[in-house]
This record gives structure tokens, C-alpha cells and sequence, in this order.
């Protein structure tokens, strides 16, 4: 039976979501939409070929009249406790976008409220499900170069080209370490299969940027097994665009592991690479996988843990800590690059 599903949030990356993801999919049935603002409601409605009877500017109208059983958020930041708030009470469970939320005691609020519930809150992470991060994560666990001891990771994409310091892209607050890095922050975590400890970050607004908040960030990360990672990211690099997961380059103590994945265009390169130590590198194979893909890996994987009562590897409860990482880069860089210990944030 099709998951009965409203969506929350008709903007941007909710467009994505029905166009790409919902559209069509046989594992759920849409039965409601919301959003706040009607202009964007109105135009959803004529552009998607919405029913207006089924669209609503109130979540617990939409809850009412169309009994879903899920709720996935993909409204902004400022709407995602509030929403996932009112699902949960009224005994549903919530598919959320990343960030999870403004605050980690919100973060903490709504784990607990879900944890009440008995209810599945889960945060789409969907870049675990790019092959690449399947393989090169398999990769370390079988230990083919050894331990990892040093990770370097680079993001660069040029996100500057509207001349109009006032488009809305532009006053995203924290546009690097919130909106972007988060992902490469919950890939961390992931692919080493660590927890990570401290971070020193520092970030600029580099001249010609017409980012409110800083677009760029340089941080060290350390995680509990020893592990070092060093992490680079810009929005306004006029360097080759890297694939949206950046190019990563794992030292291992016995060689090194290389990789990159999420390709839009010919200029992002995708692939992963070993390379044993005195030995040439060579390319991984890529196995075919069963497993539904990106976005639609993570609403799969929502499904699953619906079904299985059990919790997703992206659960609110293990994706704060992701968050706690985030908020701490954007603490240390307040500070001028201080270090700052994850675990006093939790």
C-alpha cells in the first residue's frame, strides 16, 4: 500500500522534490500540500497542476481533511520545527530536509516528541545514497589501504552570478556551513564511521562575493579514532566546479583512497580511485546497485524504517549529531577560528 504523504513547503527544493521524486512514484500517494505563502501556493497550484481543494496554508488543516500518514518537510529552515512539530503530535511520522533545525535544543525537542510518539523522524541526508559514498564508506571498512589517518575535502562552485546583491540566494543565512557543508559535515560522520570531536573554522567574504554571510570556510576537524580531516568549501570559486560531494582524498596508512561523486555537468568529475602505497592508481569499479539513488534513496529509506519500525541510519537522533558539528564550525569561525568541542553543544 502507497504511503499517504502531504508535503510542507512548495518552494525551490519542495518543486524538486515533486518533480523528481514524488511525481509518479508507485510507494506513495500524495494527498495534501501546504505552504505559507499563498503567492507561492498560487503558483504551484497553476504550474504543478495541483487540486486546489487538496493545497492548504495551514498543516492542521491539510492533517484534517486529507489523514495522511507522513509528513515530508521540505519547507525553509524557519518553518521546520513548527511543522514537524504539529505532525508528530498529531501521531505522524516526518520526512524533514537538512538542516534539521535552527537550534540544537529544537533538534533535542523534536527527538524526544518523536521518541513519545513512537514515530519515525528522519532527516534527509541524501548524499549517503550517491554510489560513490556507498563504495569508498565499504572501502574503509574493509581496511583495502589500512586505517585512514588524514581526509581532505574540496568544494568549490561559483554561485555568484546574479548581479542583485538583494536576490534572496545571496541573504541565506549561512549559505556555506548551514546550507551546504552540513552535507559534507553528515558524510563525514558517515563514510568514517566515527564521531568527531573538535573543529577550528574560519570563513570570509572573499571581495566580489554578493553573499550577506560569509560563502567560503577552511576547517580542521578532528574525530575519535584519530582521525584528521581537512575540509575547504566556497561558493564563489572561479577554480574547476567539484562534484556536489567535493573531492575527497583519503590517506590510509597503507595507501590512499580518492573519490568524488554527484555530477550535474560535464565540468563536476565523478570517480573513485585506490591507490596502495609505491603502487599506480587505478579505478573501482562501480557496482550496479538495487538501492534507489539521492533523493530518492532517502525517501526509500523513510519507507523502510515506516514499515520495519525500525530507525533509519539518518534518524533525528543520530542526525543531530551532524547538526551539532555545523552549528560548532559556525561557533568556532564567531570566534575566530577557536576550537570548539562538539559534545558541549549536545
Amino acid at each position: 500500500m502507497a504511503l499517504r504523504l502531504v508535503q510542507v513547503g512548495l518552494g525551490g527544493i519542495g518543486g524538486h522534490w515533486f518533480r523528481t521524486v514524488l511525481t509518479n512514484n508507485p510507494a506513495v500517494e500524495l494527498v495534501g500540500w501546504v505552504e505559507i505563502i499563498e503567492e507561492v501556493l498560487a503558483n504551484a497550484i497553476e504550474q504543478w497542476g495541483l487540486p486546489a481543494e487538496k493545497c492548504f496554508t495551514s498543516l492542521d488543516e491539510a492533517l484534517k481533511q486529507c489523514e495522511p500518514d507522513a509528513v515530508l518537510i521540505t519547507a525553509s529552515l524557519a518553518g521546520h520545527v513548527s511543522s514537524a512539530r504539529t505532525a508528530l503530535l498529531a501521531g505522524k511520522h516526518v520526512l524533514m530536509e537538512k538542516p534539521f533545525a535552527p537550534s540544537i535544543a529544537e533538534a533535542k525537542e523534536l527527538v524526544e516528541l518523536a521518541e513519545r510518539q513512537q514515530r519515525i523522524l528522519m532527516i534527509s541526508q541524501n548524499y549517503r545514497f550517491s554510489p560513490r559514498v556507498q563504495v569508498a564508506k565499504h572501502l574503509l571498512e574493509q581496511k583495502i589501504v589500512g586505517e585512514v589517518g588524514t581526509v581532505y575535502i574540496d568544494f568549490r562552485f561559483y554561485a555568484n552570478a546574479i548581479n542583485d546583491p538583494n536576490h534572496r540566494h545571496y541573504q541565506i543565512w549561512q549559505p556555506l556551513l548551514a546550507d551546504m557543508a552540513i552535507h559534507h559535515f553528515d558524510l563525514m560522520r558517515y563514510v568514517l564511521g566515527q564521531e568527531p570531536q573538535t573543529i577550528s573554522c574560519v570563513t570570509w567574504n572573499p571581495i566580489g562575493s554578493h553573499f550577506k554571510d560569509a560563502p567560503s570556510a577552511s576547517a580542521t576537524i578532528t574525530f575519535e579514532r584519530g582521525t584528521v580531516v581537512s575540509y575547504r568549501g566556497s561558493w564563489v570559486s572561479q577554480a574547476r566546479t567539484t562534484a556536489w560531494t567535493g573531492e575527497w582524498q583519503m590517506d590510509c596508512d597503507q595507501g590512499e583512497i580518492f573519490w568524488s561523486d554527484r555530477s550535474e555537468s560535464p565540468s563536476q568529475d565523478v570517480y573513485l580511485q585506490v591507490q596502495p602505497i609505491w603502487q599506480p592508481r587505478t579505478d573501482v569499479e562501480i557496482p550496479e546497485f538495487d538501492l534507489p539513488k539521492d533523493f530518492h534513496g532517502s525517501l526509500s529509506a523513510f519507507i523502510q524504517a515506516i514499515q520495519s519500525g525500525k530507525q533509519p541510519s539518518s534518524a533525528g537522533s543520530d542526525n543531530i549529531k551532524s547538526l551539532a558539528l555545523t552549528f560548532a564550525a559556525i561557533a568556532s569561525a564567531s570566534a575566530h577560528g577557536a576550537p570548539i568541542t562538539i559534545s558541549s553543544l549536545l
